[in-house]
């Protein structure tokens, strides 16, 4: 019989694989869910065990959420986890509207140990042990979750009350896809101006202008790797949850507009599923 019940894993995309990976590699088990069926054999591939939500909800503890949206988070809690999770660790990791998630932790308080914990930072990143924890919630909670939270997280940050997390996220996420998108501008000025982009690159990283979006996207803008790391349709998703915090609170981003009509476009071309470096593909797009 193993020390410790598995860790459940809910969503098994990108970034629910790097977490399985993480935690099996730190000898524990995993047992893992996710709506496409398919997903099921690659858990096996990695070394985790596939389930139902109720054979989570009822053997695992702490559970990770890694699904898409607020609205899955929501119905994964409540409508799945709950009762037979009562008790339980329930972390959230995906990027979701703080306002909502905040209303659910008052909601399901008394029932389950909730956490939020969005991540800075790349599937990749966070394969390597770069990514960034943002902990939203009861510090004794974290401090139970920790052994866990060590294995995805070596750095992490609490934040504050459930939803600070997300909303410091959504705050990182706008630099961090403005770096992106400045990086793609540049480098497509810099070629048109006739300079060798890989060259280029490298002064950048050495000049003034330097940010880690240089190291972790501009080898794939330079190479046409657009293998996902993290998707556009996801970074679009976490765009308009932005624009809608912005509203609510009387404020315009007008750059963050500007990202979001051009990974609208990159949608519009079919590439949703691709990394969001490809957002240079669009630049070079827009010609005089």
């Amino acid at each position: 019989m193993p020390a410790f019940p598995p860790v459940g894993i809910v969503g098994f995309g990108l970034m629910g694989e790097v977490y399985a990976r993480r935690l099996l590699a730190a000898g524990l088990s995993v047992l893992g869910f996710d709506v496409d069926a398919a997903k099921a054999q690659r858990m096996k591939e990695v070394g985790a065990h596939a389930g139902t939500l109720g054979e989570i909800a009822h053997s695992c503890d702490p559970i990770v959420l890694a699904v898409f949206s607020t609205d899955q988070v929501e119905e994964v809690v409540e409508r799945a986890l709950l009762p037979d999770a009562a008790g339980k660790i329930v972390i959230c990791t995906s990027t979701c509207d703080p306002d909502r998630i905040a209303a659910l932790g008052v909601r399901v308080g008394s029932r389950l140990r909730f956490l939020e914990v969005p991540v800075s930072g790349t599937s990749e990143q966070v394969r390597q042990g770069d990514g960034v924890g943002l902990i939203g919630g009861d510090p004794r909670i974290a401090g139970d979750a920790a052994p866990v939270l060590e294995i995805l997280f070596p750095r992490r940050f609490h934040i504050g009350k459930i939803g600070d997390g997300g909303r410091a996220k959504l705050a990182i996420n706008l630099i961090l896809g403005l770096h992106r998108l400045a990086l793609a501008e540049g480098l497509v000025f810099a070629s048109r101006l006739g300079l060798d982009p890989a060259a280029f690159l490298n002064v950048a990283r050495a000049s003034a202008a330097q940010s880690q979006v240089m190291g972790t996207k501009g080898p794939k803008m330079i190479a046409g790797d657009f293998a996902p790391e993290g998707r556009v349709r996801q970074t679009l998703k976490d765009v308009h949850l932005m624009l809608d915090q912005a509203r609510k609170h009387g404020q315009r981003l007008p750059l963050l507009e500007s990202n979001a009509d051009i990974l609208q476009a990159c949608i519009d071309h079919g590439e949703g599923e691709l990394d969001n470096s490809i957002v240079i593909e669009e630049i070079r797009r827009r010609r005089s």
